[in-house]
């Protein structure tokens, strides 16, 4: 078994793209990554290998993001940040990346999981096993999740 600081460090990066995935907020993601990696520092010595760590952690920091969400959606609305575009050049990849974010982020809660995970390079068995589908019913949910990206990318000009 790793430690915690190895844990950290192979799974901070990718613990927070899929944070940016839930909420396209740097800031906040950045909270939830913290959030996600206390759990794992606390629960660690309950991990009982009946998956892979990698599976364990993202379950935790998927569930830490539905929980934000769940919070987010009883408090009232606040106006999406329109800083979204503002730094980056039209052309540059960093902004094809922030419409990335933002699009995944408009995506249903599982959807934004499972396309968030696949752009982790996760395996589609182990995608399942996180979110509680069947891997074929995954495999479907990727190809329409990714239309639905293609259509947005190709209505909005990009």
């Amino acid at each position: 078994m790793m430690n915690f600081e190895t844990i950290y460090a192979t799974y901070w990066q990718k613990i927070f793209r899929l944070c940016m995935g839930y909420v396209n907020d740097a800031d906040a993601a950045k909270d939830l990554t913290q959030e996600t990696f206390i759990k794992v520092w606390k629960q660690l010595p309950n991990f009982r290998n009946e998956s892979s760590l990698g599976t364990w952690i993202f379950r935790i920091a998927s569930n830490t993001c539905l929980r934000q969400i769940q919070k987010e959606k009883k408090m009232p609305k606040a106006e999406l940040p329109v800083h979204i575009q503002e730094d980056f050049v039209a052309e540059s990849i960093e902004t094809d990346v922030q419409f990335l974010y933002q699009y995944i982020s408009e995506l249903q809660e599982v959807e934004r999981i499972i396309i968030s995970l696949e752009l982790e390079d996760i395996d589609q068995k182990e995608i399942a096993k996180i979110v509680g589908l069947s891997e074929s019913n995954v495999r479907v949910k990727i190809h329409r999740i990714k239309e639905k990206l293609k259509q947005k990318f190709k209505k909005n000009g990009c």
